[in-house]
């Protein structure tokens, strides 16, 4: 019988059953220009420097640590997480300096520089997984419906994993006019769910695209990519830059620490802010994602060495990744700046802010986590007590 389907073969059956989630693999000449990549070398994608991708250590070690009952408590909020109510209105009020952030929860956050708005790792789907009914729900609703976002010039990805990349925020920009900017083979995953090549900017490391007054380069990253069953590694992660006639910002996207924020920062920088990866991080992956210490010290390394701007913690509060308690980033990232002297902005999700103007500040999630431990605190040097002084003895008088 011809005609039913029934005649294709077992490989075309199994691409049927793909979840679309999954995306689509370069082929043709994005395959050949991936090849063609000094940043790919046998077979796939490598890292500025070496990091390993799977956890470290003993599954059973990870197993016990996360599952842990009590652990396991200290990862959600014990309330509400308090979204700021921003509405259409707020955010059609241009920015009385130029530049405006906006924090939409974990990695999601809108950038109005210069006269463009650049979105940076939409996520406004449920979960962040390839199924609907499974995998991290998110602890905090959006703080804007997509609708109300008001137009996009460009919507920028940092690299293909469900955290960052969400079909059904894809899908729903697909229809509208905005740009995508992209790291090298990401544009399979986009074109394969509605969005035409003639919208994409795909590029390696230290490759520019112009959009409007602006100009976008894509930097190393620490990283790895995936979304499939089998992995193999033939989409680039990628941190961005982006310049416009007055500004420059920075967003980290996912990244272990490494020695080439010093470069960005030399090639790129100084920056008005960055917003940086400081959650999901665990001594069972330390190459990939970085510890509050670690995004503090990337923001110096990008500023050519001490404080300098504003820093914006992202890639916390809003999903449940890694074993850490869920207040622990923003304690430890309000610690290390205090240490290092350094500015930074800690909005609620949808809260507006100017780098150059009044700070959000408020430690707002205390009022609904538990409290946590300190280990990253330092100690700090104990004096010797000063010896009390003796008063001199007039021997010749006790004669």
């Amino acid at each position: 019988m011809t005609g039913t389907g029934s005649d294709r073969s077992p490989r075309a059956r199994l691409r049927a059953l793909r979840p679309e989630s999954f995306g689509a693999e370069p082929t043709g000449e994005r395959l050949a220009r991936i090849r063609r990549s000094p940043n790919f070398a046998d077979g796939i994608f490598q890292n500025p420097e070496p990091a390993r991708r799977g956890p470290s250590g003993s599954s059973i070690e990870f197993a016990k640590v996360y599952f842990e009952k009590e652990g396991r408590a200290s990862r959600a909020p014990t309330g509400t997480i308090p979204v700021h109510p921003t509405t259409l209105a707020d955010l059609a009020r241009p920015p009385a300096t130029g530049l405006r952030l906006t924090w939409m929860g974990h990695s999601g956050v809108l950038a109005e520089i210069d006269g463009h708005r650049v979105l940076f790792d939409p996520v406004w789907g449920d979960r962040c997984s390839p199924f609907p009914f499974a995998g991290p729900k998110r602890l905090h609703p959006v703080p804007v419906p997509l609708a109300e976002l008001g137009p996009v010039d460009v919507v920028v990805i940092s690299h293909d994993h469900y955290d960052h990349l969400d079909l059904p925020t894809i899908k729903a920009l697909a229809g509208t006019d905005t740009l995508f900017a992209v790291p090298l083979g990401v544009g399979a995953h986009l074109e394969h769910w509605g969005v035409s090549a003639s919208r994409l900017r795909e590029l390696d490391w230290n490759e520019s695209t112009e959009i409007g007054e602006l100009r976008l380069t894509a930097t190393p990253a620490r990283h790895f990519c995936g979304r499939g069953l089998r992995n193999k590694q033939h989409t680039l992660w990628a941190s961005w830059v982006v310049q416009g006639p007055a500004h420059r910002i920075f967003h980290s996207g996912d990244t272990g620490y490494f020695s080439g924020f010093k470069d960005i920062g030399a090639a790129h920088g100084p920056f008005d802010a960055t917003m940086i990866q400081i959650g999901a991080y665990s001594d069972f992956w330390p190459d990939i994602h970085m510890t509050p210490a670690e995004g503090m010290r990337a923001h110096l390394d990008l500023q050519g060495g001490g404080p300098g701007g504003v820093m914006l913690p992202i890639h916390w509060g809003t999903f449940n990744l890694a074993p850490h308690a869920w207040a622990e980033p923003g304690e430890w990232t309000k610690y290390e700046v205090e240490e290092a002297g350094q500015a930074v902005a800690l909005p609620r999700p949808g809260e507006p802010f100017e780098p150059a103007g009044k700070l959000p500040a408020d430690a707002w999630w205390r009022g609904v986590s538990r409290p946590s431990a300190h280990p990253w605190r330092r100690p700090q040097p104990v004096e010797a007590p000063a010896e009390t002084p003796r008063p001199d003895l007039d021997l010749a008088g006790e004669r």
